[in-house]
């Protein structure tokens, strides 16, 4: 063994890995996006933690506790601690395994076997440490490990992008939780202002000066409307329980916490994108993509291996002896170096077909890598258009329901003062209570495209350390 070993470590330290060195794919030649207008700012410091950007305590509670809770990310986190795991087996086949090994047997003879006639039974004992160490000539384990790497930074990356999509969940289910609560009490003012229309037509009903067809269509508008708002309830209590349980929680724990109307968020002006290559290289889902990409390269080194000879060297120290008692004494000790060579040359078309096959499985994880890199770009860009749109939409709404809520005061002031018909009256307060309902639906359509973009931009913290 002893000139078994420097020869070894020799041949080792010359070696090389066959197969390809990866190399990584070049940026997508953008300077920027098209739709990165006034709403975009072209500073790459795009926070990391969005949601604090809201100034809303309990989101931020919400979002780390789904960060920290959420049984997806937990899910994600044990398949990220297995590739951890199967890295540091991979690290350690480069090294020599040492085992013990230990024997007691008897054996009865025939008498031909007996080279003594008065000797029919024979036993032997034997204990002894085996080391095996597998020569890396032509980098096999170095592929493998390479490729172990690889995983387990595309599993880290993984469950990053989980993150950014739980975070973002949960913003988007907040603001539609607080929208919603809205159009319930927007539900609610429409059935109060319906109710006082349905008051002054009865006293003009009581005085002679109004009509038994008017009454009945202000009851009718009425009940139209107070159907509203079970339907409001129901969608109010739904996303209560969507938020819960993205927070690890049973789906009743935020009734009450998370009961009280509040307002929606203002929207930001400017938003930081930055360039499409810092879009992208912050991108866990690229990340990911690019890593599996490298274990796929990696792992047709692992196959060409295969096409040269596999060395293993081979130790073994120990003691065998006739009996338990003469174990380690004089004469019973038992040595042996080996070196093991193991070639498929018999197998090459197997070889061959296994290094066809990872190949393949290359072209097909960069075919994979460039789909999430224009899926990234696309999402980015239809997020800043729906934003940019929903804004814009809020800001007309806005305009359409003051000017309604002023034409349903001229239209009661003339009605009472007998210059119009109630149809007229009736007409004005379904537009207002319709622009109501629209304008909050725009204004959470708003928030959740904000949210998106930041999704889209990766802003999510850091997988924390495993």
């Amino acid at each position: 063994m002893h000139k078994l070993l420097p020869l070894a470590l020799s041949v080792m330290l010359t070696a090389c890995a066959v197969g390809p060195d990866y190399t990584a794919p070049e940026s997508v030649p953008l300077a920027g996006f098209s739709q990165a207008d006034a709403l975009a700012d072209q500073s790459q410091d795009s926070e990391k933690r969005f949601w604090s950007g809201f100034g809303d305590p309990q989101l931020s509670a919400l979002i780390d506790r789904a960060l920290a809770q959420n049984l997806d990310l937990q899910t994600l986190l044990a398949r990220y601690q297995g590739a951890e795991a199967l890295l540091r087996g991979a690290r350690r086949d480069r090294w020599p395994s040492v085992t013990l090994q230990g024997s007691a047997g008897e054996q009865h003879l025939a008498e031909v076997e007996r080279s003594d006639p008065n000797r029919a039974r024979v036993e032997q004992y034997s204990l002894g440490a085996v080391a095996s160490w597998e020569l890396d000539f032509y980098g096999r384990l170095q592929r493998a490990v390479e490729a172990g790497e690889a995983d387990l930074q595309a599993s880290a990356a993984d469950l990053q992008a989980l993150q950014v999509a739980i975070a973002g969940q949960v913003a988007s289910g907040y603001f539609t939780l607080r929208g919603q609560q809205q159009l319930l009490a927007v539900a609610e003012q429409n059935v109060e202002l319906q109710q006082a229309s349905l008051d002054i037509v009865s006293a003009r009903l009581e005085a002679g000066r109004g009509t038994e067809f008017d009454r009945v269509r202000a009851q009718a508008q009425l009940d139209a409307l107070r159907a509203v708002v079970p339907q409001r309830q129901a969608d109010v209590q739904l996303s209560l329980h969507r938020l819960a349980v993205l927070t690890g929680q049973p789906p009743s724990a935020l009734n009450v916490q998370l009961s009280g109307t509040q307002a929606l968020p203002a929207m930001r002006a400017r938003i930081p994108v930055g360039t499409p290559a810092e879009v992208l290289r912050r991108r866990p889902d690229i990340q990911a993509a690019e890593r599996r990409l490298a274990a796929a390269t990696a792992r047709v080194g692992v196959a060409t291996a295969d096409l040269f000879p596999r060395f293993t060297l081979g130790a073994l120290l120990g003691s065998v002896a006739g009996s338990g008692g003469d174990l380690f004494s004089a004469g019973a000790e038992s040595r042996a170096v080996t070196l093991g060579i193991d070639w498929t040359f018999l197998d090459v078309e197997g070889v061959r077909a296994r290094i066809a096959a990872a190949d393949a499985t290359g072209a097909e994880r960069l075919a994979q890598y460039q789909q999430t890199v224009l899926l990234a770009l696309e999402e980015t860009e239809n997020g800043l258009v729906r934003y940019r749109h929903a804004r814009e939409r809020s800001r007309w709404l806005q305009a359409s329901s003051e000017a309604a809520q002023a034409a349903v005061d001229q239209a009661r002031l003339r009605y009472e003062q007998g210059y119009i018909e109630y149809f007229e009256v009736l007409d004005a307060e379904q537009q207002l209570t319709a622009v109501r309902s629209d304008l909050v639906q725009s204004r959470i359509e708003t928030a959740t495209a904000m949210v998106s973009v930041y999704r889209s931009l990766a802003g999510a913290p850091p997988v924390p350390e495993a």
